[in-house]
């Protein structure tokens, strides 16, 4: 087999081999659960939403909202009520570049929908 003659269904039927048990090849192993409310750390801010869609390089998020300052950090993880400071972004999807992200905390709390 000479691998610079190879087709592109060729190369994708050679990369389906590779795929763990239940994923394609187009899909990527990633650590977060799709559709489930997250409170996410970046370099530079924090963000709730709900994980509609995980990406090569970004998350996408759904009723998302930039929190501005947590208060006291653990209080707030137990209860996002007691974020000091929230603001909701109004519609639509918010994307957010992987290689930004510290941690993500998957929540069962009520995502933030109201600006505070």
């Amino acid at each position: 087999m000479e691998i610079s003659k190879l087709t592109i269904g060729e190369v994708e039927q050679i990369q389906s081999y590779f795929a763990p048990q239940g994923q394609t090849a187009e899909s990527e192993v990633h650590p977060y659960n799709i559709g489930k409310p997250y409170f996410i750390r970046t370099v530079t801010n924090y963000y709730t939403g709900r994980i509609v869609k995980v990406t090569a390089q970004e998350l996408v998020l759904e009723e998302a909202a930039w929190i501005a300052d947590t208060g006291r950090f653990a209080d707030a993880m137990k209860d996002f009520n007691k974020l000091s400071e929230i603001e909701p972004f109004p519609c639509g999807e918010v994307v957010i570049g992987r290689g930004a992200i510290l941690d993500a905390h998957q929540t069962s709390c009520d995502l933030p929908r109201e600006q505070k």
